[in-house]
């Protein structure tokens, strides 16, 4: 009977938080459809979308698909389970005589292996389909090949040194490893905001440092502005694999960097340019890399709790067949019910991020005015042909950034207080 429980439990875990988040997609789809239809005016004069249905037609293909994919993805999990798989590699493992701990990352590996394959597939009809159809894939077989290995390489990497360290801290700490783990995971985040941009990022795109001509004039501008010394701005060849824009910043101290997409500074404008560049100097200037930071090592603290106190949890062994021992596979069943606790704290984690892009684009109308920054939102978003009316529940679980309306809304409003806000966020009641 705890058997039955178990299994009705773990399944109904796995299987009602992709229903819920599909449900949500689907919510999300409609909510945007009826606005795009009722807002093309505004579209086409604030975003400058002469053609709404295009943008419409993408984020319907592409939800389609994604949720396609994770639906295939839970069920190909749940028969590998239930057909004993789990089991089988459990006692393969085992009769190679090897230790616990390098069972657990022959385990891993292989399922790092097995991830890569599934998602092959869809990664290249999506690439070669979808990404082609609307005209934003510029990456070559060959690249993409070669993309696929290194990934996949880097990603066995980590986790033959992350997995068997924590694999180790179980077995030398049978009741604190939990804090190991997350001693662990603060230290390996640290060493990545240095590791990313200085040696992992170089191996998939080129960066050249902006040090002269008139994108270095642009850039002093902004920084002396901001009041700043000008230093670390990177342009990185996005345009091998996709036309669609962006910009980011990484990093802490010395290895701190602003990376501004080449597609990016061959589409906007200089003074779109400096708006996004001085939105991305606010997250230097507000710490907002150590604030999320922090609030990431919060939540994870309490997913590493929530770990130990599964992988101890001997029926969950016993109902899918694999010895306590076994404690690789005990972990894997505990992250898959953990996951979704995580999904369904998402908007705790979002709210920070979205109060920070809002003070992010705060300082960028303080430093070059608001409308720089609404002309660089408006062609992002015709650009990367983004949904600019997510529904509220959607957004709330989904997105780290504000709509973009809102935010052009909020940037309209500083640059006249006095005249009344135009309703453009997209946040009107659901009629679903």
């Amino acid at each position: 009977m705890q058997h039955l429980t178990v299994h009705l439990a773990f399944v109904a875990i796995l299987v009602g938080t992709q229903a819920f988040f599909t449900a949500l997609s689907v919510l999300n789809v409609r909510h945007a459809d009826r606005l795009v239809d009722r807002k093309t005016a505004w579209l086409d004069d604030v975003l400058g979308v002469d053609d709404p249905t295009e943008l419409s037609d993408y984020h319907r293909l592409t939800t389609a698909f994604s949720e396609l994919q994770s639906w295939v993805g839970l069920g190909v999990l749940l028969v590998v389970l239930y057909a004993g798989g789990l089991e089988w590699a459990v006692g393969l493992l085992a009769s190679t005589g090897l230790s616990t701990v390098s069972q657990g990352i022959l385990f891993f590996a292989g399922l790092v292996v097995a991830a890569q394959l599934f998602s092959l597939l869809f990664s290249i009809v999506s690439t070669f389909g979808i990404e082609e159809i609307f005209d934003f894939n510029q990456q070559t077989p060959s690249l993409f090949v070669r993309d696929t290995l290194l990934t996949l390489v880097i990603s066995l990497g980590f986790t033959a040194v992350l997995g068997g360290a924590v694999l180790a801290a179980v077995n030398a700490l049978p009741t604190l490893w939990p804090v190991a783990a997350w001693l662990l995971f603060v230290a390996f985040s640290l060493v990545m905001q240095i590791l990313y941009p200085r040696v992992i990022a170089p191996l998939f795109n080129e960066f050249e440092p902006v040090d002269s001509g008139e994108l270095r004039e642009v850039v002093e501008d902004v920084f002396e502005r901001a009041g700043f010394s000008t230093s670390d701005i990177y342009t990185m060849d996005a345009s091998r694999r996709s036309s669609q824009l962006n910009a980011y910043f990484i990093g802490f101290g010395r290895t701190k960097r602003v990376v501004l997409f080449d597609t990016l500074v061959d589409s906007m404008a200089i003074p779109e340019l400096q708006g996004v560049l001085a939105h991305e100097l606010a997250h230097w200037k507000e710490a907002h890399i150590w604030k999320q930071f922090a609030s990431s090592a919060v939540r994870m603290g309490i997913v590493f709790g929530l770990l130990g106190v599964l992988v101890d949890f001997g029926p969950l062994y016993t109902a899918f067949g694999i010895p306590e021992t076994a404690t690789y596979a005990g972990l894997l069943l505990a992250v898959l019910i953990v996951g979704p606790i995580l999904q369904f704290t998402a908007p705790l984690t979002n709210k920070l991020s979205l109060k920070h892009e809002r003070e992010a684009d705060s300082f960028a109308a303080d430093v070059m005015g608001p409308q720089p920054m609404v002309d660089a939102l408006a062609r992002l978003a015709t650009e990367n042909l983004a949904n600019p009316f997510p529904h509220p529940w959607y957004a709330t679980f989904h997105h780290s950034h504000p709509p973009i309306p809102e935010r052009i809304r909020l940037l309209q409003e500083r640059s006249d207080a006095d005249e009344p806000a135009t309703d453009l966020d997209g946040a009107t009641p659901a009629d679903d």
